[in-house]
Order: C-alpha cells, then sequence, then structure tokens
C-alpha cells in the first residue's frame, strides 16, 4: 500500500507536522467527504472554502487533527484533537454534528444569551485568538452586582477558548469614572485603593478561576486569566509625557460628543477637567494593553461605550493599527427598568465578607418570575435548550411557585461564591425556614446570626421564661397580646418547631448546645439569641 506524507505548520510558525497516510481519510463538519486517497493540499484548500475549521480523522487516534484556516490568510492551522474527539474513529460517514459551544463564536453566544448591546465592528464575530479586557474600579472594597455581568461575559470569553483579562483601576480610581454619575466620585486615599485593589484582585482571581475551559477553539488550548493594575504603567508617565503622547491625538469636539460627558455638563454641578479626561485615561490603557499584551477586545456596559471607543480611536491614530474592538453588554435592570442589584441593606456585594453567601442567595431567590428566565440567560451558563424548557416548565399547570427561582440563586451563587459557599448558601435557608426538620446545632445557628437579628441574653434569664415574654423582650415582637394572635394563627416558632401552647417556657433542653436560640415570627421575622 502505497505511503503518503503532508507537512503543515502549526499557528506558532515554527512546529511542523508530518503525516503519513496509508489509507483514506474522512473530512467532516456539517457534512462527510470522502478522498481517495488524501494528499494534495489544494483538496484542503477547496473544502475549506466551506468551512474554516475541519476535522481530520484517522483509524490511528493520535493521528486525528483539528485544522483551520485564518479568516484573513491562506493560512492553515493545526491543532491535535482532544481524546473526546477520537473516542470512535471511523471510515463511514457520520451523522452532522448538533449545534455546541465548540460551533459557535463567543460573540455569537452572547448576542443569543441578551449579552451584546453594541460592537465596534462586525468584524469580531469572524476573528479568533481574542484577548478580551474588562476594567474594575476600586471605588470599594468589593465589586457589587452591577459589575457580575462583566465577570460573566470574560468568563465566555474564557470559556471558548480565549483569554481574559481583568483590568484593576489603580491608577483610574484615582480620578472616577464620570460615566452613568450625577456627581464627582469622592476621592479615595492611597492606602485605601492600595486595600481595595488587592480585595478584588483576589475576588476576581477566585470567581474567573473556577470556570473552566469547556471547548477550545483550534490553536488555542488554554485556560487564561490575567489580572493586572494600570497602575503599573500609569505611575511613571508624567503630564507632559501624558499630553505630548496623547492629549495632541484627542479631538475636543469628540471628547465633547461623548454621552457622559454631555450628561454631566448639564448638570447643576458639571463637570471636572479631571473627569473630562478619564475617557482619554481608559483609552490609553487599551492602547497599552493593544501593543504591550495583545489584547484586541474591551467589554463593558452600554454606559461604557464612549470610553471604549475612545481607545479603539486611539489605537487606529498613535498606532495606525486596525484590529481593536469593543463590546458593550446591557446594564442589569428589571423589567421595569429600575436597576437590579440594590437592596434596602445598600449595595449587593459579591465579596462574602461584605455580604454572606446566605443574603446573595435569598436576593437571587426573591427574582419575580418576570424576571428569572431572563436573567438565567444573562447571568448563568446553563444552555439555552435547557432555559428553554424551564420556561415552558413555568408555564404547566403542575408548577411549583420558584422552582426555577431556585435555579437561578443556586447558578449564579456557585458562580460567585463556589460550591462551599452554596452549600453554606442552602444550608443557612434550610435552618432559617420555620418547620424545616433539619437538626440545628450552634454552629449553623452562629453562621446566621450576620444576616438576621441577634441579641445576647444572660442564661439565667432565658431559662424558664415563657416564649410569649421572651419574644417581646428580644424585640422580635413589640406586644404580648401581637405574639398571642400569631401563636393562635400557627405563625410562632422556636428552633423552627411550631409552638401551640401559650404556656410555653424555656427549657434547658431547648437551648442549642448550650449556646442559642432561634425564633421566627412567620416565615420572614428572625431572631438569634445568644446565650452567656
Amino acid at each position: 500500500m502505497k505511503t503518503r506524507q503532508i507537512s503543515l505548520r502549526s499557528k506558532d510558525g515554527n512546529i511542523a507536522f508530518d503525516f503519513r497516510f496509508t489509507e483514506n481519510v474522512i473530512i467532516s463538519r456539517s457534512q462527510v467527504t470522502t478522498l481517495k486517497p488524501f494528499f494534495h493540499m489544494a483538496a484542503v484548500a477547496m473544502a475549506m472554502a466551506a468551512s474554516r475549521t475541519l476535522f481530520l480523522s484517522h483509524p490511528n487516534p493520535s493521528r486525528t487533527f483539528l485544522l483551520s484556516t485564518s479568516t484573513s490568510s491562506k493560512t492553515f492551522f493545526l491543532a491535535r484533537a482532544s481524546s473526546a474527539s477520537t473516542a470512535s474513529p471511523s471510515l463511514e460517514p457520520t451523522p452532522p454534528p448538533s449545534p455546541s459551544l465548540k460551533s459557535k463564536h463567543v460573540v455569537e453566544i452572547l448576542q443569543e444569551r441578551g449579552l451584546v448591546e453594541s460592537i465596534t465592528s462586525e468584524n469580531l464575530k469572524s476573528c479568533t485568538n481574542l484577548k478580551a479586557y474588562c476594567g474594575f474600579d476600586p471605588t470599594a472594597e468589593s465589586l457589587h452586582l452591577g459589575n457580575l455581568i462583566g465577570l460573566v461575559v470574560l468568563s465566555w470569553f474564557k470559556r471558548c477558548g480565549h483569554v481574559a483579562v481583568a483590568l484593576v483601576g489603580g491608577a483610574t480610581g484615582r480620578v472616577g469614572d464620570p460615566s452613568g454619575k450625577s456627581a464627582e466620585r469622592p476621592e479615595l486615599d492611597a492606602e485605601t485603593l492600595e486595600k481595595n485593589c488587592a480585595s478584588i484582585n483576589t475576588l476576581v482571581k477566585s470567581i474567573l478561576a473556577r470556570n473552566k475551559v469547556q471547548s477550545v477553539e483550534p490553536g488555542f488550548g488554554r485556560d487564561s486569566v490575567l489580572i493586572l493594575d494600570n497602575y503599573d504603567w500609569w505611575k511613571n508617565v508624567t503630564l507632559l509625557d501624558f499630553l505630548r503622547d496623547v492629549g495632541r491625538f484627542a479631538r475636543v469636539g469628540t471628547m465633547m460628543a461623548k454621552e457622559s460627558v454631555k450628561k454631566r455638563l448639564t448638570s447643576e454641578d458639571g463637570m471636572s477637567y479631571t473627569e473630562f479626561t478619564y475617557q482619554l485615561l481608559q483609552g490609553y490603557d487599551f492602547l497599552y494593553l493593544f501593543q504591550n499584551m495583545g489584547v484586541n477586545v474591551q467589554i463593558g456596559g452600554s454606559d461604557q461605550w464612549g470610553n471604549i471607543t475612545a481607545g479603539t480611536e486611539l489605537i487606529r491614530k498613535i498606532l495606525q493599527a486596525e484590529g481593536a474592538y469593543g463590546l458593550t453588554f446591557p446594564l442589569l435592570l428589571k423589567s421595569d427598568g429600575t436597576k437590579f442589584g440594590k437592596s434596602e441593606g445598600g449595595a449587593i456585594w459579591l465579596n462574602p465578607s461584605m455580604l454572606s453567601p446566605y443574603k446573595f442567595y435569598q436576593y437571587f431567590f426573591s427574582v419575580p418570575d418576570v424576571d428569572v428566565i431572563r436573567f438565567l440567560k444573562i447571568l448563568t451558563f446553563l444552555s439555552i435548550e435547557e432555559i428553554d424548557a424551564l420556561e415552558q416548565d413555568m408555564k404547566k399547570p403542575g408548577y411549583i411557585p420558584n422552582t426555577v427561582q431556585k435555579i437561578l440563586a443556586e447558578e449564579v451563587t456557585r458562580f460567585v461564591h463556589g460550591e462551599e459557599g452554596l452549600m453554606e448558601a442552602l444550608n443557612a435557608t434550610e435552618a432559617l425556614r420555620p418547620g424545616a426538620e433539619t437538626e440545628l446545632d450552634a454552629k449553623t445557628i452562629e453562621g446566621i446570626a450576620k444576616d438576621v437579628p441577634s441579641c445576647t441574653l444572660a442564661y439565667d434569664k432565658v431559662l424558664n421564661c415563657t416564649l410569649i415574654d421572651l419574644v417581646v423582650l428580644t424585640g422580635l415582637m413589640a406586644s404580648k397580646s401581637a405574639v398571642r394572635r400569631l401563636l393562635k394563627q400557627g405563625g410562632l416558632y422556636l428552633n423552627n418547631v411550631r409552638i401551640d401552647a401559650e404556656e410555653k417556657t424555656i427549657e434547658a433542653s431547648d437551648i442549642i448546645d448550650g449556646k442559642v436560640l432561634l425564633l421566627s415570627a412567620g416565615k420572614k421575622n428572625k431572631m438569634v439569641i445568644r446565650i452567656e
């Protein structure tokens, strides 16, 4: 049998792969074509005219490869296929593969989930080997729910085999982004900024590190996250350097036309020169990352469009280069147009030291039906097919209320806080559910004490005290008559056990591990009592 040989180069242009084929080779994507025998590069070029990525299968799995081509040249790229791709090699025609993450561009995935507001060029949809960055200003020790979409979109780039870059604004945080703000941000001292940057760096790293690559574009094979601080390159730039190297390329008319500037100029307080120049600082960040690290996509909320395009404009003017793109996603809003991410207690923080996983979980569990499906698409990585199925389930007569909310809360809590944080939230939820059969212990109750009202009482004040008196003493309810009415209605609980007897007194056996009690007035009003 005659042996044929083909040599192809990898993406780095240095390593040549040699193939010797003694049998037919199958090239397949949307359909299967059999070549007898396959040894002409012309055949590859013809096949690739219809498909940029091909699968070269061979009976020996070690000789099975993924072949792709650059959209801008006639260059062929090669990567060894995964074991999953070669588990059942066959020369027989196979059915067309079902649509999957592998066959979709990251922008296509984001669009079908409602995560794209605008892009600077349609060419982005055909680009491979992307490095996408999102900036986070250190205005607090933690990111909040408004930053969550940025982390989700970065994760989608990462899941599709691209490189995700999180940029902490150690420098720009000293100025403050005016986008979406009605007044100038309060100035933070250097020590606070440094502390905030370190905390956000740790938080972002922990969130993005949990997301593993699920599908890889040919030639990538990377599971990469870079976390940078723009103070590292701004600290050595003088004002004269900035005016000479950047300022002379900026047109004041263009800067004035940015939406973030126009809104502030018409406000009562106006806009300071410092804030006015912010768009150039962020624009230079993109230029620096593009020039020095190959970062070619900047993502941000829709209010960042002006800052992002400032960057693409600087790259074109200063570097005279193309290939820098911007992508914005919608702000996280409820169906009524109000911001999603604010509660009565303030911002919904992502750092567990500022908001417990339990409270974070509960916030998503309380999402109304009208918003829950949209949030599943935006904030989770469930497939569109799974989400559509859940939407249909909600319309069925036997649907149990809040079933889909529970899935949303679990998925988002797992993404932000990991499996351990999710389990903490689920355990606390169960512990705080009146009538729950879960056996309570002091550690569980102490764990939720920071999330519900609590007080400390002496042991001798609690022991033998009537439950009605104790409820009033702790401030859980205002009067004994109100407690009696609730008790008669079946809404008073001690350690999740419903109490029906007015004469109930606290016994030593009621005090969990001799340390705590949990009172519940209805489903929502709780009180943790620490016993001294």
